[in-house]
């Protein structure tokens, strides 16, 4: 076994290896020298990132890419129980970890920060992967997008200080036991999972409960969900809470965001001192993150205005308010947002941002399950823009549910009184943009599913 890897994680097969999270994992095993496989779907330049590390990907999922020495097959949720490397594993009797088992192992020994909440992770995660390793302490990083600077969302660090993502989507954070715990907000998603709002907070407080003793809770102090889950918290004994906000109680107070163009400025007050930096992101919801990473950092121990410095360094995150390019004068810009909350955060921002321009987005539904839900959130939310075209629901992982289209969002949106273009067809989005727009626009394209790809050709489009 290769020195400092958790003990059957030394000839990993990740099926699925190129996913967000499951990618990241596999990278840091590769860096601590594990012999790492696996296999995906399409090939992407994330695939090509793991062969670059050594990894073996297999492109599409067959019986023969599970090698017979494989030590153990990394699955996340999204796996089902008939992918044909999952079967060949069974038949092999070779042990099936989970996604989140495997993320835990790495992060044991380390002094672990889990970010959770229902939005905002991969950014505040990023946000204190840079300021960690800007301030030297080279940090290891697990994050759900890849950074603007390094180009890659996790890395094997030399320091003690681990980051991670906490996915509460399959209760899968539980497994972590951080020296601090951060709480962005609370709110009902991932209804294929959560009946209701009380198995979430339920959840939420089993992940709280993890943190290790002595160690610190950093929790909004806005969000009504988050404030919610403090008040349910039970044994407070053993873990320090640090607030964090708008709210005059908070620990670490938000005085003031002022907008820089695609750009904030953040002042904050903390043990009575004031503390202003930039976030390389426009509007206050990123703000917000920026505030609850220099809590946490303050929480290892870090100095305060070490960390405000080098949260100034943060570039963005890949798919977060991204900006693709721009042709003849419009700009495209990318947003991974999908649940109304995120929706309205990144429009309200863009608006704050280009208070002139004309915003119009290219909206993506994703998942059956969250639309049926939540799709009329989602249609109020578009009503934010000036016009937008709305797709079919990307699946990802589910079936249809019989009745749940898109039409319910385009049903909202038009009650709200917004501009909506139903387009089926996504190969039909760079003309139906192009025209649309004029010089001075700011395009949106919206969503966790593929409609990332339509960045580069409506940008085409425009420039012939």
């Amino acid at each position: 076994m290769a020195p400092g890897l958790p003990t059957a994680m030394d000839r990993p097969h990740f099926i699925g290896i190129g996913g967000a999270g499951m990618s990241g994992i596999a990278k840091i095993l590769a860096q601590r020298g594990a012999r790492v496989a696996g296999s995906d779907s399409r090939e992407s330049a994330t695939a090509e990132s793991l062969r670059a590390l050594g990894a073996t990907v297999h492109i599409g999922h067959a019986a023969e890419h599970l090698a017979p020495d494989a030590t153990c097959v990394v699955v996340s949720s999204a796996i089902r129980p008939d992918n044909p490397e999952l079967v060949r594993a069974a038949e092999l009797d070779v042990p099936v970890v989970h996604r989140s088992d495997a993320l835990a192992s790495l992060m044991g020994g380390a002094r672990a920060i889990a970010v959770a909440g229902t939005h905002g992770k991969t950014t505040t995660t990023s946000m204190l992967a840079v300021a960690l390793t800007e301030l030297g302490l080279d940090p290891s990083y697990a994050i759900g997008g890849d950074l603007e600077g390094p180009g890659t969302n996790a890395r094997h660090g030399a320091g003690d200080i681990f980051v991670a993502e906490a996915d509460e989507s399959d209760r899968s954070f539980q497994k972590y036991d951080p020296e601090v715990a951060i709480v962005l907000n609370v709110e009902l998603d991932h209804h294929a999972n959560y009946a209701s709002m009380d198995e979430i907070y339920d959840s939420f407080e089993t992940f709280v409960g993890k943190v290790v003793p002595g160690g610190t809770l950093v929790i909004s102090a806005d969000q009504p969900g988050a404030v919610e889950l403090a008040s349910r918290l039970r044994d407070l004994s053993t873990l320090k809470i640090v607030t964090y906000g708008d709210s005059p109680s908070a620990d670490v107070r938000v005085h003031k965001v002022t907008p820089r163009g695609l750009t904030s400025e953040v002042t904050v007050v903390l043990d009575g001192r004031y503390l202003t930096f930039t976030v390389s992101v426009p509007g206050s919801h990123y703000a917000h993150n920026a505030v609850a990473a220099l809590a946490a950092g303050a929480a290892l121990g870090i100095p305060a205005h070490n960390l405000a410095s080098a949260l100034g360094k943060y570039t963005g995150v890949k798919r977060r308010l991204q900006l693709k390019g721009e042709a003849n004068g419009v700009q495209v810009i990318d947003s991974y947002a999908h649940h109304p909350t995120e929706m309205t955060a990144d429009l309200e921002a863009m608006r704050g941002a280009a208070s002139d321009a004309r915003l119009l987005v290219v909206f993506q539904p994703h998942l059956f399950s969250r639309t049926q839900e939540l799709g009329t959130e989602m249609g109020r939310a578009l009503a934010l823009a000036d016009a937008s075209v709305v797709l079919d629901i990307y699946p990802a992982r589910e079936d249809p549910i019989p009745g749940i289209t898109s039409t319910l969002i385009i049903d909202a949106a038009r009650a709200a009184g917004a501009d909506v273009t139903p387009v089926s067809d996504q190969a039909a989005v760079p003309d139906v943009i192009a025209g649309m727009t004029r010089p001075g626009d700011l395009v949106l394209t919206m969503g966790a599913g593929d409609v990332t790809d339509l960045g580069p050709q409506i940008l085409d489009r425009l420039s012939n």
